[in-house]
């Protein structure tokens, strides 16, 4: 396996137009400027932010895995205000409908006094949907969600209604309380792009936002996008060239993760219950492209392939009850993958 190179990577030693390179150079101040504003509301937490822009150019959804407190909620409508797009949040519960989430049918009088249905476009109509506490709401609720994500559009009583563009979804997840929960199948973890875990703040920032959150409150958030902008760079993400090694090295992770193959290493074998589909690929492909975009290359790298490697595929191994005895979580499968391929 190739390994990173120390060489920088220049717009000769791509294919890519003149007009895309200064377009690449120009979402690198762009989200430069996107980082900074973040950095007035939410203290620390540099690569979930990271990780949220890179599924967001990638036109990919992202679920937020934290304990209670760690400002997920205040993070999304954060990253809604710098981007200027319409945001709506729906708290999910137990008693959550499908029309609470789609909208419904309604009938209204018009002026000469028939009666004709109206649809009435429920949350989900916006550019950035936040799914709180997505596990909360029951299964047939959850596949609600799980049309307009994958098709970006919503059917109800026969009619589609088509989602404006951008739309993406962030959801959270609490991982430690899971009594009256609905636990995702794995068919709806899948349309996640990234499953991103968001830690407790080092002993410094949690310093930080004692003394900075509980003073006068700040001014708001300057946006630096528009929804416009945002569908541009998601269309030049896509133009970002990738290596054969890229690919290669793509195709190699996603099946090593699966213990039925002959290739995969003994020790995912003896962990692994089920690994990653061929949707982990295309992730992988799109979020090593929409990195490399973000830190000003005209390419994808080794490096950005290793850094979303994580977030792509930690929700798509499924490890066994020995790797649970041993302490193996599929975070430290994947995590011994990039290792080890590196290495070779």
């Amino acid at each position: 396996m190739e390994t990173a190179t120390s060489t920088p990577i220049t717009s000769e030693m791509t294919s890519l137009p003149p007009d895309d390179v200064a377009a690449i150079d120009q979402l690198g101040h762009t989200y430069r400027s996107f980082k900074d504003e973040i950095a007035k509301i939410i203290i620390g937490q540099e690569e979930v932010v990271e990780q949220l822009a890179i599924a967001l150019f990638a036109r990919g959804h992202a679920l937020l895995m934290g304990v209670p407190g760690l400002a997920k909620t205040l993070l999304v409508s954060s990253v809604a205000e710098t981007l200027e797009l319409s945001f709506n949040r729906i708290q999910f519960t137990p008693d959550l409908m499908p029309a609470d989430i789609t909208g419904t049918d309604i009938i209204q009088e018009t002026s000469s006094g028939k009666r004709e249905f109206e649809f009435i476009k429920g949350p989900v109509f916006a550019n950035l949907l936040l799914a709180d506490e997505i596990n909360r709401a029951p299964a047939k609720t959850q596949a609600a969600m799980l049309e307009a994500m994958q098709e970006r559009k919503v059917t109800v009583l026969g009619h589609s209604y088509k989602l404006d563009a951008p739309f993406f979804v962030l959801a959270t997840q609490n991982p430690v309380e899971q009594e009256g929960t609905y636990p995702l199948p794995e068919a709806q973890l899948d349309r996640f792009m990234f499953l991103i875990d968001v830690d407790y703040p080092t002993e410094e920032e949690e310093r930080r936002i004692a003394r900075e959150t509980t003073g006068v409150v700040k001014d708001k958030l300057s946006p630096v996008l528009t929804g416009e902008q945002v569908i541009e760079y998601q269309e030049l993400v896509r133009r970002i060239p990738v290596p054969d090694h890229i690919y290669d090295y793509a195709v190699d992770i996603v099946r090593k993760t699966r213990p039925g193959l002959d290739s995969s290493p003994d020790w995912v074998k003896e962990y692994v219950g089920w690994g990653a589909g061929p949707r982990a690929v295309q992730y992988l492909i799109l979020g090593a492209k929409s990195r490399a975009a973000l830190h000003g290359s005209y390419m994808a790298r080794l490096e950005d392939i290793e850094a979303v490697a994580k977030p792509v595929l930690g929700h798509r191994v499924l490890t066994n009850f020995a790797a649970e005895s041993q302490g193996m979580t599929a975070n430290k499968v994947v995590e011994r993958l990039v290792q080890e391929m590196r290495e070779d």
